[in-house]
């Protein structure tokens, strides 16, 4: 449980403002609750920058699931305070599309849709079929998100050694790869496979601290973009009172910074909004990542051509926003507020042209490791796995790679070791890594040199 000490941020100075998406100073309302900020709850139904027709319509949406509700269940549905869910039902009563059966509690009531509401909601969900909490402006999300980024704690270049520190990587290019964290640029990671390119990417964003606030979706006029995905989104433990909970904004989410990774499944469909079923959008994947790191996993094996994915980031690289396309053609900005992290095998004159290698934040090359680096990582996942270690058995090793003519990667050394524990295991032993046992492995994992030739000249054939 936090230790809490509530103090109420009414306005932040205006050189403490955001710009939003639309070029417009917006001022955040937030809330402090000890080191946590937050959204703060609206309190009038302008304070929820979505225009009061819309939450009206979606209040009743909501009406149409259920036979009948009390507004405590209304509010706790569409993430509103109280006041707020009293006006929006006002006008429905007024307009008789609710109807009150009686008191639920001290302060509420319990109510029911009417035939005329039933009627007005079946035309309503043809429209935009979304019922849920209820959504922010997108000026706000990205006031909001702006905000935040720029008040979480920067990177240290101890935080990010520390969290690489189990790859064997050189000084200048723990350096490298510690700006792209701290900096929030992109990185641009390449060389041969198996040396840790995705998992310096996954190390890299654990030294991401803080948490962010995600909102369940986005209002663009009549229609609704969700962004929230739990698949993405990991909610942050912050147990708050009820004497503070109601302070903070329930449209929004505390989550951890979210890590996505899109590898060969990627398309340029799968970057643009998806259009539901039920008549509301889906966040592409970059949006979701918003706040945290996005990684293009094996650029090259995906069905697009890679120049056609890149240039796809030309854009939002420069201008720090995408622009997504509604059914109706319509265009939204919305923010690209992430570390993008792109891992390739190929060549970097063969994934690169200059129009985007100018709009690239940081390039490293991830290469083969020497002999020394090798021992180095075999000694120490060794130890980790607490496998004892026959003597010379690493020299034995760096021989045999050099009698296949074979390039050593990084990756090897764990997966010799992991299937010398399989032998072990299927043996009944402990595991023991003595030349017997790695020569079983070795054979197992790349297979029998003559056998690669064989392959290799029927290939030819």
């Amino acid at each position: 449980m936090l230790m809490l000490a509530e103090k109420q941020i009414d306005r932040f100075e205006a050189a403490d403002a955001v710009r939003s998406a639309e070029g417009n100073a917006d001022e955040l309302r937030m809330v402090q609750v000890g080191e946590l900020f937050a959204p703060e709850a609206p309190r009038t139904l302008a304070e929820t920058g979505i225009a009061a027709e819309v939450l009206s319509d979606l209040f009743l949406k909501l009406a149409h699931t259920a036979a009948s509700f009390t507004t405590e269940w209304a509010a706790n549905s569409l993430c509103l305070p109280m006041g707020i869910i009293n006006d929006l039902l006002d006008q429905l009563r007024r307009d008789k599309l609710v109807e009150v059966l009686g008191d639920a509690g001290r302060l509420g009531y319990r109510l029911a849709i009417t035939e005329r509401g039933r009627g007005r909601a079946v035309q309503l969900m043809e429209v935009c079929g979304y019922v849920g909490p209820a959504p922010i402006s997108i000026d706000e999300y990205t006031a909001s998100l702006d905000w935040q980024l720029a008040h979480l704690p920067q990177v240290t270049p101890q935080e990010a050694a520390a969290a690489i520190e189990h790859l064997v990587l050189s000084d200048a290019a723990v350096e490298i790869a510690g700006l792209a964290g701290s900096s929030g640029r992109s990185l641009f990671l390449y060389g041969p496979p198996g040396n840790g390119k995705t998992t310096l990417a996954h190390l890299l964003h654990n030294a991401l601290k803080g948490n962010i606030w995600v909102p369940h979706c986005i209002g663009v006029g009549a229609d609704v973009i969700v962004v929230y995905d739990p698949e993405t989104h990991r909610r942050a433990a912050n147990e708050l009172p009820k004497e503070v909970a109601h302070r903070i904004d329930r449209r929004w989410v505390c989550a951890q910074r979210p890590f996505v990774v899109a590898a060969g499944e990627l398309t340029l469909d799968a970057l643009e909004l998806a259009y539901s079923p039920g008549r509301y959008y889906d966040a592409p994947m970059h949006v979701k990542a918003n706040g945290g790191t996005f990684v293009i996993d094996d650029l090259g094996r995906q069905r697009v051509e890679p120049y056609q994915l890149l240039n796809r980031w030309l854009f939002p690289l420069e201008n720090r926003a995408d622009y997504l396309t509604l059914q109706t053609g319509r265009k939204v900005r919305v923010p690209f507020r992430q570390m993008l992290v792109f891992s390739t095998n190929l060549d970097l004159e063969q994934a690169l042209d200059g129009a985007f290698l100018r709009r690239i934040g940081y390039r490293l090359r991830i290469g083969n490791p020497t002999p020394m680096d090798y021992a180095h990582v075999f000694a120490r996942y060794a130890a980790n796995c607490q496998a004892s270690l026959a003597p010379g058995l690493i020299e034995a090793l760096h021989e045999r790679y050099t009698a296949e003519s074979r390039p050593m990667r990084s990756c090897e050394p764990r997966d010799l070791i992991e299937r010398a524990r399989d032998i072990c295991t299927y043996r009944g032993l402990p595991l023991e890594l003595t030349p017997e046992v790695m020569d079983l492995a070795w054979k197992g994992y790349f297979g029998e040199l003559q056998d690669l030739r064989a392959q290799h000249a029927g290939s030819l054939a």
